[in-house]
């Protein structure tokens, strides 16, 4: 937040930056890359609409959103959920405008197959090498953290455990003996904070970490002043950010920097793409699942009286009141307003047809209409009854924080084995994935969800 002249002013010599230059332009360059060489392998010549396809496809993969420090799972979940939507959308602009006619099939195919391979092997690649690359460089910045705290011990164990941010943590400076201070064996405590400026200067420090509380204001005004006289970069880690951040982020009101604590993530441009998405999704597995909806509805008709639409209500966003279409299920219609009995095994309210829905989830399809009213998206935190939030919510820290974003048909807690369930651990459990969905939302994690909930739909044998 803080930042002063850094010594080292060429762009190659800053690590990080070389870091997210990488992160942003692999995918770009190998998908373009691809394109070029499966026309080649093909005999073809980079005529103009190969040009113009590979400047397209650079583009939209622009810049990329892959992080080189991320585990070798979430990479390949997002080359695979990013390479899908660049298909479809660009497929889907090919054959609208009939641009395809001018490559051979064989030449798209190829391209469609090798692409994700390619980024992946190009991501193992560069997350090999850029480590040799910048210690062989002398790139790697030195570091140190001043406050020995949770927060200094969280960034001094960023630093260790991520060789792409090309910087060596040197040690503390905290005004505390050691035998006042967190277990910090593996770091050196390198002095005071009035040690600290001599330190820097004489020892090629150029980072310095403020992890002071903010209410010793006085004393991060003292260390400042005594850092003038260097040309280290300086940055303050508020204590803030020992809390459970929902999209925290600096943020501005006009010309002066706030810094976001809880926010929805669907704000601005966000939230047209989420909007969007969810529109046009809806509407296409609306017209698919026509003949699943009327059979579904036939079924639950005339196997048990009462009506096809179960009206339920629950909380929407910020908090709202909104009612929920379901297949009726049950021979009763509670609306959760009040009270709510959890559904239970062999639960004697259940109809045979009713279980059968459940168990496939087909009894959820009406939400799609809910989706088309804006009331849901396809991916979000599941919608409880309003009784049931009333009640969990004085007991889970960060209960209601799940309604900052419109609740969904299914959720990221779904999909990771807690489908039902309203007994506390359950329910605390499923928060906590709730929350993670909204610190890491992308439309990559939606697709993702989406395609792991078919096959949880498939596979669980725990519903009912």
């Amino acid at each position: 937040m803080f930042a002063v002249l850094d010594r080292n002013p060429s762009f190659l010599r800053s690590s990080f930056t070389l870091t997210r230059f990488l992160e942003a332009f692999i995918d770009p360059v190998v998908v373009s890359a691809m394109l070029l060489l499966c026309a080649g392998i093909s005999g073809q010549r980079f005529s103009a609409p190969y040009v113009i396809l590979a400047l397209l496809a650079f583009t939209l993969s622009f810049p990329g959103n892959i992080r080189l420090h991320e585990s070798t799972g979430r990479v390949m979940r997002k080359v695979l959920t990013n390479w899908v939507m660049f298909v479809l959308i660009l497929g889907g602009f090919g054959l609208a405008s009939g641009y395809t006619r001018f490559f051979p099939q064989e030449v798209l195919v190829a391209w469609a197959v090798a692409t994700p391979p390619a980024v992946m092997l190009a991501h193992a690649l560069v997350r090999t090498m850029l480590p040799r690359v910048i210690a062989m460089s002398h790139a790697e910045r030195r570091a140190v953290v001043a406050g020995v705290n949770d927060i200094g011990l969280r960034v001094a164990t960023e630093f260790e455990g991520n060789p792409f941010l090309g910087t060596k943590f040197v040690g503390f400076f905290d005004d505390r003996s050691r035998d006042r201070l967190p277990d910090i064996t593996r770091n050196p405590l390198l002095g005071s904070l009035s040690q600290l400026g001599d330190y820097v200067k004489h020892n090629g420090i150029d980072a310095i970490y403020l992890a002071l509380p903010m209410a010793t204001q006085p004393r991060i005004l003292k260390v400042l002043d005594d850092l003038r006289d260097t040309t280290a970069s300086i940055y303050f880690v508020p204590d803030i950010f020992v809390t459970d951040l929902i999209q925290g982020r600096l943020d501005y009101v006009g010309g002066m920097p706030t810094v976001a604590v809880c926010d929805t993530p669907f704000t601005g441009f966000n939230g047209l793409v989420k909007r969007g998405a969810d529109i046009l999704l809806a509407t296409i597995i609306l017209i698919l699942i026509a003949p699943v909806l009327l059979v579904t509805a036939l079924g639950v008709k005339l196997t048990s009286p009462g009506p096809v639409i179960f009206r339920q209500r629950r909380y929407g966003l910020d908090g709202k009141e909104i009612v929920v279409y379901k297949f009726r299920s049950m021979t009763v219609t509670e609306d959760g307003d009040k009270s709510y009995t959890q559904v239970t095994r062999n639960d004697a309210r259940v109809t045979p047809f009713g279980a059968f829905i459940r168990r496939t989830s087909l009894d959820e399809l009406p939400q799609f209409f809910n989706v088309l009213q804006g009331r849901m998206s396809i991916v979000g935190p599941r919608p409880h009854a309003v009784a049931v939030n009333e009640s969990y919510r004085k007991l889970i820290p960060g209960y209601m924080v799940r309604h900052k974003v419109k609740p969904g048909i299914t959720g990221w807690a779904q999909v990771n084995g807690f489908r039902g369930g309203d007994d506390l651990d359950h329910m605390t459990k499923r928060i906590a994935f709730d929350l993670e969905y909204l610190r890491n939302w992308s439309l990559t994690l939606d697709l993702w969800i989406v395609f792991k909930t078919v096959w949880v739909v498939f596979r669980d044998r725990h519903a009912y």
